[in-house]
């Protein structure tokens, strides 16, 4: 192992493949999906505030720009988009956990701080992003509030991430 400013480059200490840790980070990532639905839930309840369109905005967007329809008849093809909008953000969500996890298996092991920040902007841009290319949002006209509101559960994302893929390193 090898130390550097930002945290550990090496090994770890158990011998886990790469198909290993990438399975490893996928469950951390799913832990974080639950994690930050649990804060964004519990925001809604405390505030009162409803539930975004945005992510049946980004399906209905995804569609129409690969021009394969969601099928069904109107109440069906709206229950399949409803379904399909928090979908696409647990796929971020163990997508970006797998990528941790594949890193690790390069032997990276960044301070917990560091981790965590990257986790959270990876997993905000993988959240986010579509959506602002899309046009369905535009993070530059977001009001503090609305950045508030969307950095505290992707933060509790990356906290848990981070935490979950160091404890599968642990002796």
């Amino acid at each position: 192992m090898k130390r550097t400013p930002l945290g550990v480059s090496g090994k770890g200490k158990r011998g886990i493949s790469t198909l290993g840790w990438a399975l490893r980070g996928a469950a951390a990532g799913a832990a974080g999906s639950t994690a930050l639905n649990a804060v964004t839930y519990l925001d809604m309840a405390v505030r009162g505030r409803g539930t975004s369109s945005t992510p049946e905005d980004t399906v209905e967007r995804l569609s129409d720009a690969a021009h394969v329809p969601v099928p069904g008849d109107d109440e069906t093809r709206q229950n399949r988009v409803q379904g399909l909008g928090p979908l696409l953000g647990l796929v971020a969500g163990v997508g970006v956990g797998t990528l941790g996890g594949l890193a690790r298996s390069r032997g990276y092991l960044s301070a917990k701080p560091v981790g965590i920040a990257l986790t959270t902007a990876g997993v905000m841009v993988a959240a986010n992003g579509p959506m602002a290319a899309l046009g369905v949002t535009d993070p530059r006209t977001w009001s503090a509030t609305d950045w508030v509101s969307d950095l505290v559960p992707h933060l509790v994302y990356g906290v848990v991430v981070k935490n979950t893929i160091d404890a599968f390193d642990r002796p």
